[in-house]
Order: structure tokens, then C-alpha cells, then sequence
């Protein structure tokens, strides 16, 4: 029997690259978008599922099992980027950020966990970010929001364990996909103590994810933990040095540490 996975934010970028190779090795997918009719091209069902809105989540779940029967894997992936000084980020967009990447994923797990403990298996994978293991100058609402589910992931997993049910993070860096055009930019203001800074640094990071890695990587290394009996509790997937930034954090002296991030970033 073909595992049943659910995939939110599956429209485009990773969670449809995901989708498109799951759907190629012979599982059953859903997807999810908040607007599903605007998507053509979609080759698995996509349901109508915004994180931020509890009912649209529990009634996404309770279609799939009517359809399905059962729910073996769940991929939270839905999230969206912001960009800002702290200073000038707004704190709707920075509470709109949080819901929509710690919040969201939250209650996806709380819909699936009961019928997850009634089948006595089930797998999640949130997906978190390589920046949610470092603050990052003019991305630190970003990196906090998916740092804060990297660790509500870890004590879930604890919570959930002897149901049969595995907790997983997977933390991506960055990939060639569509998250600058949903990300929330506060502006660059004239005259800002924080204008040239923050422009180039702003550049800088677009540069980054559209040279980023074929999404394709992300889809086989999630098969790849889909297939695993035992998987561990956190994967990084992206380029060598943004997975090696990560060592250097826990080794080097904070403020050395802190010097070498603005120098990439030539602050």
C-alpha cells in the first residue's frame, strides 16, 4: 500500500518538487496552496489550506483521510520569507511571520497527531532553514521563526515517540525557487541610518537564492528519510560551506563569529 503524504505549500518551489518526486516513486500525495485554482499545472490533488487558519487545516486533514483513509507522512513545508531591519519591520509582518512559520506548522501537527496515534505510525518533517541556526543580519525574524521550530520539533518528537510517530527537521540553505516573490521586504528608506546597508545586503541574499541549488536535491533527500525505519532527528541540506557555517558557530568565540558574518555581508 502507497504511503499517504501531505505536503503544505505544495504549489510551487520545494514542497512541489517534493510532491512531484514522491508522486513519481509511487506514493500518494496531496498538496496543498491557499488558492488552489490558480495552479495548471499541478500533477497531485492540491486542497485549499492557509497554516494561519485553524478550520481550513482541520478540514484539509479530514478530506484526505475520507479519501485516503490514513495520513503516513506530513511535510510541513508552507513558510514565507522577511527581510528588514528589526527597527523598520513592522511587528504585524513580524507576527504574520510567526504565524505563518511556527503557528502554522504547530496545528498542521496538532490536526494529524490523533489519527497518526491510531494507526500507531506516522512521520513529520518540518522544514526549517540552515538561518535558523544563526541570527543574520537583516533576517532575524526569519531565522527566528524557523529556530523556534526546530526546537518545538525536538521536544514534539519526545512527546510523540512511544506512539510510533518520528519528528524530523530538515533545514534547507538556499535553493533556486519563488520565496523572494512572497517575501515580506520592509523597505529601503531614504536617508534610513540603515539604507546602504541593508539595499546591498538585500541584494546580496536575492543573489544567493537565485543561484541556489536544484530543488530536486531537497525531494530526494526527503524520499530518502521517507524510506529510513530510524531517521534522525535533523538534516541539513544545502552547499558545503552554508552546512559548515553551522560547525563554526559551535566552535568559534561568539564575537569572532559575529565579525566573520559581517564581513560576508560586508557590514
Amino acid at each position: 500500500m502507497s504511503k499517504v503524504v501531505l505536503i503544505t505549500g505544495g504549489s510551487s518551489g520545494i514542497g512541489k518538487a517534493i510532491g512531484e518526486f514522491l508522486i513519481n516513486k509511487g506514493f500518494t500525495v496531496y498538496g496543498t496552496s491557499r488558492n488552489p485554482d490558480r495552479i495548471s499545472d499541478a500533477i497531485f490533488p492540491l486542497l485549499t489550506l492557509d497554516v494561519r487558519n485553524s478550520d481550513s487545516i482541520h478540514k484539509a486533514v479530514a478530506e484526505i483521510i475520507e479519501k485516503a483513509g490514513r495520513i503516513d507522512v506530513v511535510i510541513n513545508n508552507a513558510g514565507v520569507g522577511i527581510t528588514g531591519p528589526l527597527e523598520e519591520t513592522p511587528i504585524q509582518e513580524i507576527k504574520n511571520n510567526f504565524e505563518t512559520n511556527l503557528f502554522g506548522p504547530i496545528e498542521v501537527m496538532k490536526a494529524v497527531l490523533p489519527t497518526m496515534r491510531n494507526q500507531k505510525s506516522g512521520l513529520i518533517i518540518n522544514i526549517t532553514s540552515i538561518a535558523g541556526y544563526m541570527g543574520l543580519p537583516y533576517r532575524g525574524v526569519y531565522s527566528s521563526s524557523k529556530a523556534a521550530l526546530e526546537i518545538i520539533s525536538e521536544s514534539i518528537s519526545m512527546e510523540v515517540k512511544s506512539f510510533g510517530i518520528n519528528v524530523v527537521n530538515v533545514a534547507p540553505g538556499d535553493f533556486a525557487t519563488n520565496i523572494t516573490s512572497g517575501r515580506y521586504h520592509a523597505p529601503v528608506i531614504k536617508g534610513s541610518a540603515y539604507e546602504t546597508a541593508y539595499g546591498n545586503t538585500l541584494k546580496q541574499m536575492n543573489e544567493h537564492v537565485d543561484s541556489g541549488s536544484n530543488p530536486n536535491q531537497m525531494a530526494f533527500a526527503i524520499y530518502q528519510i521517507i524510506k529510513d525505519k530510524n531517521p534522525k532527528g535533523h538534516y541539513k541540506i544545502g552547499d558545503f560551506m552554508q552546512r559548515f557555517s553551522i560547525v563554526l558557530k559551535r566552535i568559534l568565540p561568539d564575537r569572532l563569529y559575529e565579525k566573520m558574518l559581517m564581513k560576508h555581508y560586508k557590514l
